[in-house]
């Protein structure tokens, strides 16, 4: 007798941590890793924002927050949108989370009902599809490629859309691929978008700051839009919090609300340390923080170079986030080492069984002909790491 949910059952395991729990359990039993799974900043929290969760600690911030968040730090998310996003948002429209995934379930809960359909630009994160199926919804694709640039088109957005489809979700900059939109593409998905205003956009920002090229524009700047969009951000990406647990949400007045009774009856309010601590993350320039930004940079172009080399790799320059996403449906299909390579995860499980170096297939992100390398990591790892691929590799070209 099978006692779980059919909720729990349709629900799959987070790749991400499939292929970095296998690199752990290598690493434990003496097998030299090198782990480029995770995205996770190799950067520690920067000292005066360490500081600052020391000082609420010792002023006693122990007890609850209001469930969408202390006011001073929802002033402080009010500031940074104005300040780097050119948005506005009262306090009141936004709702401090446990992290950005939360604050995309939060919208997502409030908005579909069982049945209803949600558009995933592919490649998507990993948790996107998980997400949809959690809350009842459906998810439908939109397939792109390394010749369009992992983007989709206004033309293409529009073809998707049917009387089902209640939310369109999409990352930019884009975990996995890299890459982001630009002004005109949001402004020509805006357009479209306004055309039905039973759609709701999440748009998932959370690699805002890592942009190598230009300030990352929100779809949400555009007012024929604001009203049905949802902005999602956190801490963890930019100021290397990923352990803080914070994340927020910025919406329309409506959803806010709807965001805030959720959280109500689910977690309440986020950790209070790590909320004051926020608050001066957000408050400091950006700028302060603009070395790891410097450091991801040099490293992208280290890797760059080093798999470009790579045979049957085809690969684009990332202009955004930390992660390579090659192409390597030039595998797909052949037995490397008596192991069929049928998609992208068999492909990257054969990498870490045979090159020792932990990456996670494409499927999963809607994208089985690629596969995702992290390279928060130090620039000999990473060296190292395309090494061994190469080394690998080069014996069946």
């Amino acid at each position: 007798m099978n006692k779980l949910s059919d909720r729990v059952n349709r629900l799959g395991y987070s790749q991400t941590f499939v292929m970095s729990n296998r690199a752990r359990e290598m690493k434990a039993s003496g097998v030299d890793v090198i782990s480029l799974t995770l995205g996770e900043p190799d950067f520690d929290v920067p000292d005066p924002i360490k500081q600052a969760a020391f000082d609420a600690i010792n002023e006693n911030y122990s007890h609850y927050s209001p469930v969408p968040g202390f006011l001073e730090l929802r002033e402080a998310i009010s500031e940074k949108l104005k300040r780097d996003n050119k948005l506005d948002y009262k306090p009141s429209q936004i709702c401090v989370s446990n992290g950005a995934k939360q604050a995309i379930l939060n919208v997502l809960a409030a908005l579909i009902n069982d049945g209803d359909e949600v558009l995933l630009p592919a490649p998507y994160w990993v948790s996107y599809d998980e997400m949809v199926k959690m809350m009842g919804g459906t998810s439908t694709l939109l397939p792109t490629s390394y010749v369009t640039d992992f983007k989709i088109t206004a033309e293409q957005l529009e073809n998707a859309i049917t009387d089902k489809t209640k939310v369109i979700l999409f990352s930019s900059p884009c975990n996995p691929s890299g890459g982001y939109y630009t002004y005109d593409e949001l402004w020509s998905l805006a357009r479209v978008i306004a055309k039905y205003p039973q759609v709701t956009v999440i748009s998932d920002e959370i690699y805002e700051f890592i942009n190598y090229e230009t300030k990352t524009t929100s779809i949400a700047q555009f007012p024929e839009v604001y009203e049905q969009t949802a902005v999602i951000n956190g801490m963890s990406k930019a100021f290397a919090m990923t352990g803080w647990r914070i994340g927020y949400s910025a919406c329309p007045e409506w959803l806010a609300k709807a965001c805030e009774k959720i959280q109500g009856q689910m977690t309440s309010g986020a950790n209070t340390v790590a909320q004051r601590a926020s608050i001066t993350a957000l408050k400091a320039d950006p700028s302060e923080y603009r070395y790891m930004i410097d450091a991801f940079k040099s490293r992208r172009d280290l890797v760059y170079g080093l798999m470009k080399e790579i045979p049957g790799f085809k690969v684009l320059l990332p202009k955004a986030a930390f992660y390579f996403f090659p192409d390597i449906s030039y595998y797909i299909g052949k037995t490397l080492n008596g192991v069929e390579i049928k998609d992208s995860d068999d492909f990257a499980m054969f990498i870490l069984e045979h090159a020792h170096v932990g990456c996670v297939g494409g499927v999963s992100f809607g994208s089985p002909e690629c596969i995702r390398f992290s390279y928060a990591a130090s620039e000999e790892e990473l060296k190292e790491a395309m090494r061994r691929i190469k080394t690998l590799l080069d014996q069946f070209n």
